[in-house]
């Protein structure tokens, strides 16, 4: 059982608040201004019938002459504020709960191999009859092969998400391996469904990512052979490749489909096109910057 605490303003003899401490089913069955004790414990409860009184219109002594109006009054009072406690609870319960399924679902069965369906889009993928599945739906070969590193930005990922390996599908995981040319560069994106953590297998990155609104801080480190970075959840986050060697690197993922949102291509790269109006006056340059930046090709990577 638990305190309740009762603060109600007097407006009668006594100035200042007055206080009265409940023991929750303590005070059944016993008179006002008495002590009770339950369990080896002392519950207190202190007579304030004036007070109470008071606050109802009456006088102190005509209070004091009904002690039960007196009673239902302080357990009336009682009554709403755990009710507004209770409510609190129950909000924070929510939020919390809310934020503890921020990241895929848990699977309900031993796994849940994807299976295509070109007629219905779901949220994730339809399991395959669990009878059929066999071992190649949990397999993926290549990962030793180099990415073709031929490109404006120097980089190429290779991914291994659900898309790749069909048994990855409700498990919450997936990889990719990265190539790095000399001076390559992973441009800045997103993962907007996905933490990513590297690991560095060759050469030399600095990496870094910004935190979100208003701070905008930027954090960056200079990877070698065997470290490791972490990039948060949706952050934008880059790697480039500072030596003058190839690099390789491999990034786990928090999601059997963590999504990559590449800042440059979504900004100057969609279709349609974003209206020059708008990206001259966000990034206040002439308009025929953003003309020429349009006209780039922009590589996914």
């Amino acid at each position: 059982m638990g305190w309740m605490e009762v603060t109600s303003g007097a407006g009668g003899g006594r100035r200042g608040r007055s206080t009265t401490r409940l023991r929750a089913g303590a005070v059944r069955g016993k008179e006002e201004g008495t002590v009770v004790k339950t369990g080896g414990e002392k519950d207190y409860l202190e007579d304030r019938r004036e007070e109470v009184g008071a606050v109802s219109g009456s006088t102190g002594t005509e209070a004091s002459s009904h002690p039960s109006t007196s009673k239902k009054k302080v357990l009336r009072i009682s009554t709403k504020k755990m009710g507004a406690h209770f409510l609190v609870v129950t909000v924070f319960l929510a939020l919390t709960s809310s934020l503890a399924f921020s990241s895929d679902p848990s699977p309900l069965q031993d796994f849940c191999v994807a299976v295509d369906d070109p007629k219905l889009f779901v949220n994730g993928k339809f399991c395959k009859d669990p009878k059929l599945a066999t071992a190649e739906d949990f397999s993926f070969k290549g990962l030793d092969i180099a990415g073709n590193t031929s490109n404006k930005v120097g980089s190429n990922v290779t991914q291994v998400n659900v898309a790749q390996i069909a048994g990855l599908n409700t498990l919450g995981v997936s990889l990719a391996r990265i190539d790095y040319a000399p001076y390559g560069l992973n441009p800045p994106h997103t993962h907007p469904r996905a933490t990513e953590i590297l690991t560095v297998l060759e050469g030399t990155l600095y990496v870094g990512f910004v935190t979100s609104n208003p701070e905008n801080r930027l954090f960056t480190k200079v990877l070698n052979k065997g470290d490791v970075f972490v990039f948060p959840e949706g952050l934008i986050h880059f790697q480039f490749n500072t030596g003058h060697t190839n690099a390789v690197a491999i990034a786990g993922f928090g999601s059997q489909n963590p999504g990559v949102i590449t800042i440059a291509n979504a900004v100057f790269g969609s279709k349609p096109p974003i209206s020059d109006d708008v990206l001259a006056k966000a990034f206040q340059v002439d308009k025929k910057v953003v003309d020429y930046l349009q006209a780039q090709f922009w590589v996914n990577n």
